[in-house]
């Protein structure tokens, strides 16, 4: 049994169905990626997972539970937390305050946690008390996944970590991305960068307008025609 479980969901904004019936899964301890254009419903996907846009049809199961009709805070408490797209930090909270509300849930001792996502991201523990907004758009993606892991998930969900961030940045976080999974974390990272994103993942998805077209091995993925025309600029 796969550890998250989405089958044939549909989502929608207002009269605008975005998802139009999507399955997928990943299993316990892999990196899955999702990749597609913009607007494809890669976003969606994720958040009617962490019940921010919630399924209006099918169903989502973690650890064999369904969890389609839970609200957000059920959904974090279950283990799964959510680094959205745009970071979404707290501008004017200091790096050490938007880590204290990734655990907002928790009623236990944070110290080891916060010095863990110091160690993943030493660059944070050198901001420790700078405002978020303050900083870079690549030390602002640090803070949201360390944000995230402050919950102690065992599903990371990841939104377009790449976007807007320079290429230097770009290869620290998706090195911390593969200390995160080698330390037990499940991920399923959602990427505009399809080489990036392939890269990272032992598993792919590839949707279109709603839709999953393609799935298979990464690297076979990535030696397909049509994702290596349509994605990969080849």
């Amino acid at each position: 049994m796969a550890l998250l479980e989405v089958e044939d969901i549909r989502a929608s904004y207002g009269m605008i169905e975005a998802l139009h019936g999507v399955s997928l899964e990943v299993e316990a301890g892999e990196v899955v990626t999702m990749i597609g254009s913009n607007g494809a419903g890669k976003s969606t996907v994720l958040r009617s997972i962490s019940g921010l846009t919630p399924a209006h049809a099918g169903a989502i199961r973690f650890d064999g539970e369904e969890i389609t009709h839970l609200s957000p805070v059920e959904i974090v408490a279950r283990g799964i937390s959510h680094v959205p797209e745009g970071r979404r930090c707290f501008p004017r909270m200091t790096v050490r305050e938007n880590l204290e509300l990734g655990a907002y849930l928790r009623r236990d001792d944070l110290a080891e946690d916060m010095d863990h996502v110091f160690e993943l991201f030493p660059r944070l523990a050198e901001r420790e008390g700078q405002a978020a907004g303050t900083m870079s758009g690549g030390e602002q993606q640090m803070l949201a996944i360390g944000r995230a892991m402050m919950a102690r998930p065992r599903l990371l969900l990841m939104d377009e970590p790449s976007m807007g961030i320079a290429p230097i940045l770009v290869e620290r976080i998706y090195e911390t991305i593969g200390e995160i999974s080698r330390e037990g974390t499940t991920i399923l990272l959602v990427e505009q960068n399809a080489l990036q994103g392939l890269a990272a993942a032992g598993r792919g998805y590839v949707i279109e307008t709603g839709h999953i077209v393609l799935s298979g091995p990464a690297d076979t993925l990535g030696d397909d025609p049509k994702v290596k025309e349509a994605y990969l600029g080849a």
